[in-house]
């Protein structure tokens, strides 16, 4: 892992991509005590006004400081998005470790249902789950995990078979190790290089997908500021006042380059380094 990170901060693209990363964390953590003005306060004597030095990214059709609401998004976009995937993660990964290790009938049965679920295509069964559920957060996130977590069980059998018969597994196994010791501290060792890049790779699609679903009304409900939402409230006024959509449309398509970028910058430099 020494040797991939190594790799990965030696590249100029994956530098830029984490630094602007590092930057929109730090801007979400510190939001309740930046000096922003309310993102749901409602003034509507400042309507639609430009970009000033008042408010550095203007107002909306509710006279709402668009700056401010972009950077509390960040906590209802992103970092639910990376709380998303950690669920995604921990559950596929625990769930596909089982059949990686237990041959037979355990390993059949588990992937028939990993099958099943892999059969429909994500956006269309986070649709169907959000739309029988109701719009909400809530609703949302569970979803999201409910599409994904089959590929990542899937993954994790895989890896986890593909270690399995190296020499240091098999010396474990001869010397009476616990399964859970050998799968902790020889196993996940192994396996989490390629799970980190799946990982940086999804977290830009469940942006998409959560931005869709606030953009369609199914997401994250008003007031709270939320990136998809914004772009549903431009949307509105398009043709009249056409600069609305650029804050939330930058933020999301910048956010998604930069976790696509570092993750294909750190699937090379995991190649490089040999999954060390």
């Amino acid at each position: 892992m020494k040797l991939l990170f190594q790799r990965l901060f030696r590249e100029k693209l994956s530098k830029i991509c984490i630094l602007f990363l590092l930057l929109v964390f730090f801007l979400g953590v510190t939001a309740p005590i930046l000096p922003l003005q309310n993102p749901e306060e409602i003034d509507f004597g400042q309507k639609y006004l430009f970009p000033s030095s008042a408010h550095w990214l203007g107002t909306d059709q509710l006279g709402r400081d668009l700056l401010s609401r972009v950077i509390w998004g960040i906590r209802s976009t992103v970092f639910i998005s990376i709380i998303t995937m950690t669920l995604t993660f921990c559950l596929g990964a625990a769930y596909g470790a089982i059949p990686g290790m237990f041959k037979g009938k355990v390993d059949s049965i588990m992937m028939r249902l990993c099958d099943v679920m892999m059969a429909f295509p994500s956006e269309v069964l986070i649709l169907a789950i959000v739309g029988t559920l109701g719009p909400g957060l809530e609703n949302v996130v569970f979803a999201c995990v409910v599409s994904k977590w089959a590929w990542y069980a899937r993954m994790s059998r895989s890896a986890v078979r593909s270690v399995m018969n190296k020499e240091h597994i098999r010396f474990a196994y001869v010397i009476g190790a616990p399964r859970s010791y050998i799968l902790q501290k020889h196993i996940l060792p192994s396996v989490l290089g390629d799970f980190c890049v799946l990982m940086t790779l999804d977290v830009g699609s469940v942006v998409l997908m959560l931005s869709a679903l606030s953009f369609l009304g199914l997401g994250i409900q008003p007031p709270t500021p939320e990136w998809g939402m914004m772009l549903s409230e431009a949307k509105e006024v398009l043709s009249t006042h056409p600069w609305q959509m650029f804050p939330a449309g930058i933020s999301i398509v910048s956010l998604v380059c930069a976790f696509n970028f570092l993750g294909d910058c750190l699937r090379d430099s995991l190649d490089l380094s040999g999954g060390k």
